[in-house]
C-alpha cells in the first residue's frame, strides 16, 4: 500500500474575526461578579466606625448593593474599610492585615484621621494617612463621615472594580509569587583559622 500524503487542513479561530473582542464578555461578566459580591473586612479605630455600623443596618442598608459585611477574617475578605485615627502602633496590625487578603482586594480609607491623620494630625504617634502603609483605593472625606458617604464610596469603587482589565490585573509577576515566602537560611562557609 502507497502511502497517501494529504494536505494538512488549516486552523481557523472559532471565533473567526471576532477572536479579539471575545475576552470582552469574559471581562464584564468577571468584573460583575466581584463588584456585587464584597466581603467587607472592618477595621474600625475610631469614632468613623460607629458610621460605618449605621451604614450597614436597615436604614441605609449597604447590602443592597452587594456589600457583605463583616467578613470572619481578613481571608475571606475582598475589601478593607479603614475607619478612624491609625497610629503609628497599629499601623504594623494593619499592613498585616492587608497582606491576608487574598487577590484581589480594595480599601476604602473612611473619614478624615484615616485619610491624613485628621484633628490629630500634629501628633508625634499618629500615621499621616492609611497611604502611608497601604495602597487606598476610594477616600471618603468627612469627620465623621455620613453612612451616605459610605454608600458614595462603595459606588465609586464598583465603578473602578467595573472598568478593571482582567489581563493586567491578574498577570502574576515573580515578586507575587514569593511574596511572604520565607528565605532559606544562609549556611555559614567553613571557618578559616587566623
Amino acid at each position: 500500500m502507497a502511502d497517501v500524503h494529504l494536505p494538512m487542513p488549516t486552523v481557523r479561530p472559532a471565533v473567526g474575526g471576532l477572536a479579539k473582542l471575545a475576552p470582552e464578555p469574559v471581562r464584564y461578566l468577571l468584573n460583575w461578579g466581584r463588584k456585587y459580591s464584597l466581603w467587607v473586612f472592618n477595621f474600625g479605630l475610631a469614632c468613623c466606625a460607629i458610621e460605618f455600623i449605621a451604614a450597614s443596618m436597615g436604614r441605609h442598608d449597604f447590602i443592597r448593593l452587594g456589600v457583605i459585611p463583616f467578613a470572619p477574617g481578613p481571608r475571606q475578605a475582598d475589601l478593607m474599610v479603614v475607619s478612624g485615627t491609625v497610629t503609628d502602633k497599629m499601623a504594623p496590625a494593619i499592613k498585616r492585615l492587608y497582606e491576608q487578603m487574598p487577590e484581589p482586594k480594595y480599601v476604602i480609607s473612611f473619614g478624615s484621621c484615616s485619610n491624613s491623620g485628621g484633628p490629630y494630625w500634629d501628633s508625634y504617634c499618629v500615621t499621616k494617612g492609611v497611604d502611608q502603609i497601604i495602597p487606598v483605593d476610594v477616600y471618603v472625606p468627612g469627620c465623621p463621615p455620613r453612612p451616605e458617604a459610605l454608600l458614595q464610596g462603595i459606588l465609586k469603587l464598583q465603578e473602578k472594580i467595573a472598568g478593571e482589565d482582567v489581563t493586567t490585573r491578574y498577570e502574576p509577576s515573580a515578586q507575587a509569587l514569593t511574596r511572604g515566602l520565607v528565605q532559606p537560611a544562609v549556611t555559614p562557609g567553613p571557618v578559616e583559622p587566623r
